[in-house]
């Protein structure tokens, strides 16, 4: 889940919605696996203490966290970030929980590359030395994210948008070339946030045109309010405006939108949302 906008409580949307991420850490609607208890974390920014943002992380189950529990209705924030993990690739650590992040920059990543160990050593290669020192965990996700940091910031002065998707395209391109040249067959399953506080880039992509990818919905409008487990849209107050992208609906309600397959999902600073096709 990612929420940028007005600021917001966050146990407003972890907690409270019929659906919430919380309660998708131990039953999950659109998985064959409705488990998500292998660890959970949450970033969010608070530009007037730090450029950076705040993470907490932890491989207790999101469900059972009491520190979670306690800071999520006392966390207020324009930009957050959270993420269960039902853990593929790499043991059950801290290390290896999401969101992943570099510097002012937080990724999170749902899916996996199959067979990830046939390539891992090809996507250190070409990294440089601060960000192949910097990957602490054993991750698929981690080392992707690696992967695209370098790119970015080889290939781009400005980090905005437009530089994110030009980063992910490479990244998708490449990926499906060394997971060819590597035999592995099977898809991988590649929907990711980037986001640094201002704005946001997520993707629904598959390598594979004969499968569909995960879930991904964006919801946008003036302000978030939550009554009964119902999270809905109410008229705005001064500027009030958000957007978020959640891998499942958190309320059965209509005010959520499909991402289409193979799209990114941008949210600018502006809060302007565009769908875009990923051309990879």
């Amino acid at each position: 889940m990612a929420y940028l906008g007005t600021p917001i409580v966050i146990d407003k949307l972890l907690y409270q919605p019929k659906n919430s991420l919380v309660n998708q850490s131990i039953n999950a609607k659109e998985l064959e696996e409705p488990l998500n208890g292998d660890g959970f974390g949450i970033g969010w920014y608070v530009p007037e203490v730090y450029s950076e943002p705040v993470t907490f992380v932890s491989v207790s189950p999101a469900w059972s966290n009491r520190n979670l529990r306690n800071l999520a209705p006392k966390i207020k924030t324009d930009c957050f970030v959270a993420h269960v993990r039902a853990a593929s690739v790499g043991e059950v650590s801290e290390s290896n929980c999401h969101p992943f992040q570099y510097k002012n920059i937080l990724m999170m990543h749902n899916g996996g590359v199959e067979d990830f160990q046939r390539i891992k050593r090809k996507l250190r290669e070409p990294l440089s030395d601060e960000l192949y020192t910097w990957i602490k965990g054993q991750t698929d996700s981690e080392h992707l994210f690696a992967w695209f940091l370098n790119y970015l910031f080889d290939h781009h002065k400005t980090i905005d948008p437009e530089a994110v998707i030009d980063a992910f395209e490479h990244l998708f391109v490449e990926l499906k070339k060394l997971m060819s040249d590597n035999g592995i067959n099977e898809p991988a399953y590649l929907n990711m946030v980037v986001t640094n506080g201002l704005f946001t880039v997520g993707t629904r992509y598959i390598t594979s045109s004969e499968d569909p990818p995960l879930t991904l919905y964006h919801s946008e409008g003036s302000r978030y309010v939550v009554e009964d487990g119902v999270s809905q849209l109410v008229a705005p107050e001064d500027d009030d405006h958000a957007v978020l992208v959640v891998s499942e609906k958190l309320t059965d309600d209509t005010s959520w939108t499909l991402v289409p397959e193979n799209h990114f999902v941008v949210v600018d600073s502006t809060l302007t949302v565009r769908i875009i096709p990923i051309r990879a």
